[in-house]
């Protein structure tokens, strides 16, 4: 499956990425298809081909999230962005940790009320 995503280049602590459509599980600095556009970060600069683009959207490539949202927000494309931020692990398994606790604090209160209940 092709996909239409950024390949880093530049240098080291100055990246800026190309906007190529390669190989699904081509390595990110590996060989590619067609190189359709740039994305500066730094600038926050975005500049793609816009018949290129549609063209090979056209013909079945998938963007990446990212590369997706910057269409959208270009105009090429429409519909919503994407949601690409995601929890850490490490958060989402304290804020589970964190509803068993509460839900354990939660049971000794309901097994007294059982107890005294019995007992009347």
């Amino acid at each position: 499956m092709l996909k239409l995503r950024l390949q880093r280049r530049g240098k080291r602590n100055y990246a800026t990425y190309r906007v190529v459509v390669a190989e699904q599980h081509a390595p990110v600095k590996g060989r590619f298809i067609a190189d359709v556009g740039w994305y500066n970060p730094h600038t926050n600069e975005f500049n793609v081909d816009e018949a290129v683009v549609k063209e090979w959207l056209a013909k079945g490539v998938q963007p990446s999230d990212t590369v997706h949202n910057f269409l959208v927000t270009k105009g090429i494309i429409k519909g919503e962005k994407v949601t690409i931020w995601r929890p850490k692990k490490k958060e989402a398994a304290a804020e589970q940790k964190k509803e068993a606790d509460q839900k354990e604090a939660q049971k000794p209160a309901e097994e007294k009320e059982a107890k005294t209940k019995e007992t009347k």
